[in-house]
């Protein structure tokens, strides 16, 4: 998908995919940094999902800046890009109860207005069988929906939220297959969820969460850790991050 195409999807439809990231090597690359972490926090007992990696290991804080992750997000929101935080979601086989329940990702963030843009990038093949992410299009542009609580334990999200089935049309979902190194991007107002993995193989990805500066945070409510990421702010709300840094 040219950057052209990119943007006016994304403004029609509140999502675009599939959009290439990354080449085989570095697929490859950045699934042996994640199994890694994986693997640590294993051993360490720290059960949860892996949220803000980027912050405090090199390979994701590559992940999450890379030339054409921003070259992605500009044509989409503009030239000034704040990043507001990344996380992982992996179902892994052998877990099949596992989902993410229809939701929007500006419910609980604190900003205003509600503006943020979310890169769901795939480090496994994600398609039907394993649970890939599933839109609403259009509904972005319906403002955000009341959330309660789904009150299912195998409900990936953090605070288990959930939209209540009689305010969205499932029927017009659309599932967003993508190919390890593909990714998607959604506006944080889309609809958005995914069913359990049914599969033999591991469905994981990296989401990047992006605003921009003339968007304000709530006092009391913003929780995440902004680092200025291109252009300039002229607006003054976010009190910034630096950006990390890693021993060579």
């Amino acid at each position: 998908m040219d950057l052209t195409t990119l943007s006016t999807t994304f403004e029609r439809n509140g999502y675009a995919a599939p959009i290439t990231v990354l080449d085989e090597r570095e697929v490859a690359s950045y699934r042996q940094a994640y199994d890694q972490l994986e693997q640590m926090r294993k051993a360490n007992g720290i059960t949860g999902r892996p949220t803000q990696q980027h912050l405090v290991h090199k390979p994701f804080w590559d992940l999450a800046t890379h030339p054409r992750v921003l070259e992605v997000i500009k044509a989409a929101i503009g030239d000034d890009v704040v990043l507001l935080a990344t996380g992982f979601f992996s179902k892994p086989p052998g877990e099949a109860e596992k989902f993410v329940a229809w939701h929007q990702d500006t419910t609980y963030w604190g900003l205003e207005p509600p503006f943020a843009a979310t890169l769901w990038i795939a480090i496994d093949d994600a398609d039907i069988e394993n649970g890939c992410l599933r839109v609403i299009p259009g509904t972005h542009k319906g403002g955000l929906l009341p959330h309660g609580q789904s009150g299912k334990a195998a409900n990936m999200l953090g605070a288990d939220q959930e939209i209540d089935q009689s305010l969205i049309d499932e029927r017009k979902a659309v599932d967003l297959e993508l190919k390890a190194g593909q990714a998607s991007l959604h506006d944080g107002i889309t609809v958005h969820g995914s069913n359990p993995n049914r599969s033999q193989r591991r469905r994981c990805g990296m989401t990047v969460r992006f605003t921009r500066p003339d968007v304000k945070p709530v006092p009391g409510v913003f929780i995440d850790k902004p680092i200025l990421l291109a252009g300039e702010d002229r607006h003054g709300h976010f009190q910034y991050t630096p950006r990390p840094t890693f021993a060579s």
